[in-house]
């Protein structure tokens, strides 16, 4: 038995719960790992309230929190090509696993070794942000020297997409609420308060021409707001409103596979990962949450189960 923290139907935060669970049986295309650090992301608590039950794998309640983590390889289900127990592993529990938990399933054609050097705190961050990060910008395809807009660069993502940007010589312009001003700065962006200013009035002063590249990580008004920020609205690429469709842009088009994952890492040893900056212990998950789904924290936050 471990402990698990979820919860027992949908709804909001007083539907999680600390329980126990035998350790999950891989089944085909899984292999069962013991987590030592799972990331914590806005689809956690969109999964929680029943906003997007396709993702639960079938599974009964109680259900586990979580899409991504870090940890050992304990089992192997069958038809499992390119992983060995023992291994250090990161990925995603795309079949209803969670991931804030002491040990879980992850689906294995989704699920890479950790290289060495690369810790399994950073790891834990790169099935999300890191790979999203390298998916809208190669989408985008800007050439060095041009400039985005990371609408919503202060959460994980954004600044993921924020630090892979300036590692590809991309002049960055981000937008965020006044508390996500320091560790955007810190990465190079230059950083529009909405709180304090205008976006359209000081992103056109400083792009009087208009953006390269706009990468939406907000939705809804704010889109809509910077769509005509873009030179070409094909260029605008949103990762959480399909209704960028409507206004000439594009979604972005995910590649959850083992290659990612590594191309990921290999640009997280370079330098380039997603910005860490919370740990919470699991007896902490609820906190940990918390802060994600209140928008109170900047940069990634991860739960250290082992």
């Amino acid at each position: 038995m471990g402990q698990a923290w979820g919860f027992g139907r949908y709804g909001g935060p007083e539907v999680q719960e600390f329980f126990e669970r035998p350790d999950p049986v891989p089944g085909r295309g899984e292999v069962l790992i013991r987590v030592t650090v799972a990331g914590v992301n806005p689809l956690d608590h969109a999964v929680r309230s029943g906003l997007v039950p396709g993702l639960d794998g079938g599974r009964p309640f109680p259900r586990v929190l979580g899409m991504e983590a870090a940890g050992i390889v304990l089992a192997l289900g069958e038809d499992v090509d390119g992983l060995e127990v023992g291994d250090a592993v990161f990925g995603f529990a795309l079949t209803g696993g969670g991931t804030y938990a002491e040990t879980t399933v992850l689906s294995a054609p989704n699920t890479a070794r950790v290289p060495a050097g690369l810790s399994a705190t950073v790891a834990a961050t790169l099935p999300v942000a890191g790979t999203t990060a390298v998916d809208v910008l190669d989408q985008l395809g800007l050439p060095a020297g041009a400039t985005v807009l990371v609408n919503g660069v202060g959460g994980g993502v954004g600044l993921a997409v924020a630090r892979l940007a300036t590692g590809r010589e991309l002049r960055v312009i981000g937008t965020g609420s006044t508390a996500k001003r320091e560790h955007a700065e810190a990465i190079g962006v230059r950083f529009i308060d909405y709180t304090a200013e205008d976006v359209v009035a000081a992103a056109r002063e400083l792009v009087p021409d208009g953006f390269d590249g706009i990468v939406d990580l907000v939705g809804g008004a704010s889109l809509r707001t910077v769509v005509p920020l873009a030179r070409d609205p094909r260029d605008v690429v949103a990762v959480g409103d399909m209704s960028v469709h409507d206004l000439g842009g594009r979604f972005v088009e995910r590649r959850l596979d083992r290659e990612n994952l590594e191309r990921s890492a290999r640009l997280a040893l370079d330098g380039l990962a997603p910005v860490i900056t919370a740990v919470y212990p699991l007896s902490d998950a609820l906190a940990a949450l918390a802060v994600v789904e209140n928008g109170h924290t900047s940069g990634k936050v991860v739960i250290k189960v082992a």
